[in-house]
C-alpha cells in the first residue's frame, strides 16, 4: 500500500496572492495642482524675501553711513572741530561733496579707499557706483566747507559745481541744528530705484541721509525741504550750514 507523501506545499497551502493594479505615479490632473500650489506659495514668498532683502541692504547702507560719521569725528578731533574743505578747485569749482572728500576720512577708516575698494563709500544696493561718481554712493554737502552766505548767493544746480568760490572750512559748533541738518547723504535713491534718477537734483526716490548729530534716517525726497535751488539738495540748503534739510 503506497502512503500518501505529506510533504506540504506552500502553492497548494496559501491562498493565491491578489494582484494589485501596478500604479504609474502622479496622474497629470495631480501634477497640475502641485504646480499651482507651488507657484501660488512663490507668488506669496518672493516679495516677502526681496522686501526683507532690500531691507536688510537699507541696513547695511546706513551702518556704512554709521561709519562715516565716526571717520569724520575723528578728522574733526584732529583738525579743530573743523570739517573737510579743499583748498584747491578743479577747472570751474570745487568738486569736494563729489568723490573727492574720501581722501580726508580715508585715513580714519580700517581700509584703504580706492575705486576698486570702496568700503563703507559703497551702498551695497549702488548699481551705478562702477560708471558713475567716481566708485562711491554717498554726497557730502558742500555747505560744510562754504559759509552760509556764501551758500546763500547760489539758485541753481550749476552753482554747485561749475561757479567758482573760495571754499570756507565750517566748525561742528556752527551747525545750528545737527538734527536737521544733512552731512552724509545716498546720491542716487538705490534701495527704491527710479527711472531717470537725477540724485539730489530731482524729487524722486528714497534716500538713506547720515545728519550732523550722527543719526541715520531713510526718508522720501519729498521730506526734505526744498534748497535755494527748489531742489531736495542739501548741498544749497537755505542758511547753508545753519539751515535745515528735514524736521528731526
Amino acid at each position: 500500500m503506497k502512503v500518501k507523501s505529506t510533504t506540504s506545499d506552500t502553492n497548494v497551502c496559501c491562498p493565491k496572492a491578489v494582484k494589485k493594479p501596478f500604479r504609474f505615479g502622479f496622474t497629470l490632473v495631480e501634477v497640475l495642482v502641485v504646480i499651482a500650489i507651488i507657484a501660488l506659495l512663490l507668488s506669496i514668498l518672493v516679495p516677502s524675501l526681496e522686501k526683507a532683502r532690500t531691507a536688510a541692504m537699507r541696513i547695511k547702507c546706513a551702518h556704512n553711513l554709521k561709519q562715516i560719521k565716526l571717520a569724520v569725528d575723528m578728522y574733526l578731533d584732529a583738525n579743530e572741530e573743523m570739517y573737510p574743505c579743499a583748498q584747491d578747485p578743479l577747472p570751474g569749482g570745487y568738486w569736494l561733496w563729489m568723490g573727492r572728500w574720501r581722501s580726508f576720512v580715508e585715513p580714519y577708516l580700517s581700509t584703504n579707499i580706492t575705486e576698486d575698494n570702496p568700503s563703507v563709500l559703497l551702498c551695497p544696493q549702488d548699481i551705478t557706483y562702477k560708471t558713475q561718481r567716481e566708485s562711491f554712493s554717498y554726497a557730502y554737502s558742500m555747505t560744510f566747507y562754504h559759509s552760509p552766505e556764501q551758500i546763500d548767493t547760489m539758485n541753481s544746480v550749476t552753482d554747485t559745481f561749475m561757479t567758482a568760490q573760495p571754499s570756507i572750512p565750517q566748525g561742528s559748533f556752527e551747525v545750528a541744528k545737527p538734527s536737521g541738518k544733512i552731512l552724509v547723504g545716498e546720491w542716487f535713491s538705490n534701495h527704491a530705484p527710479e527711472p531717470n534718477d537725477q540724485g539730489w537734483w530731482c524729487w524722486q526716490g528714497s534716500r538713506n541721509y547720515l545728519f550732523a548729530d550722527g543719526h541715520v534716517n531713510y526718508l522720501k525726497v519729498g521730506q526734505i525741504r526744498p534748497a535755494r535751488d527748489q531742489l531736495p539738495d542739501a548741498n544749497l540748503t537755505i542758511n547753508g550750514i545753519k539751515g535745515i534739510d528735514s524736521s528731526p
